[in-house]
């Protein structure tokens, strides 16, 4: 089985500081703006898809236009669909911190949502109810802000470094969570990339660019019918 790696840093940021950061940069939006071609007015018709997760969405060791939000957006841009990709990856964001950044983000309009949320979480052995409480009150909030926000769950996997129990109870909490709230999920975000370390950077832990474009893969698979 491949194995979900993510990174458990900080890297020094409070989630207030991240919270704060990611209001101030709504629109860290990976070459939309650079290549639309239409009027002004067809600007005003694109719609903000979220890109919500840790260092995978980041895209840590890379640059931004590397990453798989970037590619997706290049695939959008490719099909001359009306839709503009924010980039809101963290490097070792939790779901707690999650609930909490997602309050400053969603003042920006969003159609869609790409939650990629609790690899961290899964590392650091926290509580799986709590992991769970978390991300079911993110697409709480983001659905009472609009109940007509798409939601995109990224599926993960860990290591059974905390026991195979543990590890198996975090696999199942995705498609759970997907199955309760009518959820598209990609079932494993790092399927064909995770324990390769070719498709991995020096440390194993973080994808490479050849990496991010099977992550990118992954996810265009169940976000194209949507769109």
């Amino acid at each position: 089985m491949s194995l979900l790696t993510a990174c458990t840093e900080n890297q020094g940021s409070s989630s207030a500081d991240a919270a704060k950061s990611a209001s101030d940069q709504p629109s860290t939006n990976v070459e939309g703006q650079q290549k639309s071609s239409g009027t002004e007015k067809d600007l005003t018709k694109e719609k903000n898809i979220l890109f919500f997760g840790t260092s995978l969405t980041a895209g840590y060791g890379l640059t931004i236009d590397e990453a798989f939000p970037a590619l997706i957006q290049r695939k959008i841009n490719d099909a001359k669909l009306p839709y503009k990709v924010i980039n809101a990856g963290l490097s070792g964001e939790t779901s707690a911190a999650g609930n909490t950044r997602i309050d400053w983000l969603l003042k920006q309009p969003i159609a869609i949502l790409v939650l990629e949320l609790g690899a961290n979480d899964g590392l650091r052995g926290l509580p799986l109810k709590e992991t769970k409480r978390n991300l079911q009150q993110i697409i709480d909030k983001v659905r009472k802000k609009n109940p007509e926000v798409k939601i995109v769950l990224a599926g993960m996997q860990i290591p059974p470094s905390m026991g195979a129990d543990y590890a198996t109870e975090f696999k199942s909490l995705f498609p759970e969570l997907a199955r309760k709230n009518d959820l598209v999920l990609v079932p494993f975000l790092l399927q064909g990339v995770g324990g390769v370390p070719k498709l991995n950077q020096g440390d194993g832990i973080h994808p490479t660019a050849e990496g991010q474009k099977i992550l990118a893969e992954n996810v265009w698979l169940q976000l194209k019918p949507i769109l």
